[in-house]
């Protein structure tokens, strides 16, 4: 064969060879962004799920924290004090509820609030239980002087739900008086513990409690309460830490401690 073919020989093969490598290159890049594609489009889906998941389960709280029986508790107390003539009493109790419910829709609408928000919103409810259950409840409400309350942040209607079941499945069922306690420490630069305490009948007596009952909306409130927390973990923007203990199980005192550690991400 002349060296001229030779060459033309081996330049065609080059030249397929070139074209077989560019034709597996460009098939692999689309191959490649398919599969991004098709990734990027399922953690969207992934993340619009648990967005709305994590909407659901706000409403939720928002609608156990406006649930029929306090709304009709606290206007019933309002009656009871009016009937009594006992008008500053009830113009005060009236006015504390009215500031409660507006404070409830407007922190639905938040994903957090300053640590001096929810403060007041804990010192408003706390105060309409009290009044409602005179001298049968009191309450403490600690905040540690090293947290900065007016910059730091908790996630929104989670700590509320939390201190009604101390009232109303731990106090409530008790004989005697009952006291509430709500402490906020800083653990570090990045996280900080809430402490939810009552000295009520215990989670064990109250679980068998309710579940001899018709209603389970001790169960329903945890339960959202749960998978809230699951699902602020999983947004990254918050590593929360939630534990509940009997005080029965750890000491010789009966009551109930809720512990909250969180750590923010990125609010």
């Amino acid at each position: 064969m002349p060296a001229s073919e030779e060459i033309d020989s081996f330049y065609i093969i080059i030249s397929l060879v070139g074209v077989c490598v560019a034709i597996t290159i460009i098939t692999l890049f689309i191959i490649f962004n398919s599969r991004k594609s098709t990734l990027i489009q399922d953690n969207l889906e992934l993340k619009l799920k648990n967005q709305k998941r994590q909407h659901d389960l706000e409403l939720q709280a928002l609608r156990s924290q406006m649930n029929p029986h306090f709304v009709h508790n606290s206007l019933n107390a309002i009656q009871y004090y009016v009937q009594r003539n006992e008008v500053e009493l009830s113009e005060d109790y009236l006015s504390k509820f009215s500031k409660l419910v507006r404070q409830f829709f407007e922190f639905s609408r938040r994903k957090a609030v300053t640590i001096k928000d929810e403060l007041l919103l804990l010192q408003n409810y706390l105060d309409i239980e009290k009044l409602r259950f005179e001298e049968k409840l009191s309450f403490e409400i600690n905040v540690d002087s090293e947290l900065d309350i007016e910059e730091q942040v908790v996630p929104s209607m989670i700590l509320q739900p939390i201190v009604e079941n101390a009232v109303n499945h731990g106090i409530f069922h008790k004989q005697s008086h009952g006291l509430v306690k709500v402490e906020f420490k800083k653990l570090n630069e990045e996280a900080f513990q809430v402490l939810i305490e009552d000295d009520g009948i215990g989670i064990n007596k109250a679980t068998a409690l309710y579940q001899r009952s018709s209603t389970k909306q001790n169960e329903k409130s945890s339960a959202v309460l749960e998978e809230r927390i699951e699902l602020l973990k999983q947004s990254r923007d918050w590593n929360i830490e939630y534990s509940i203990q009997d005080l029965s199980d750890i000491s010789q005192t009966n009551g109930t401690r809720v512990s909250l550690i969180f750590n923010q991400s990125d609010v």
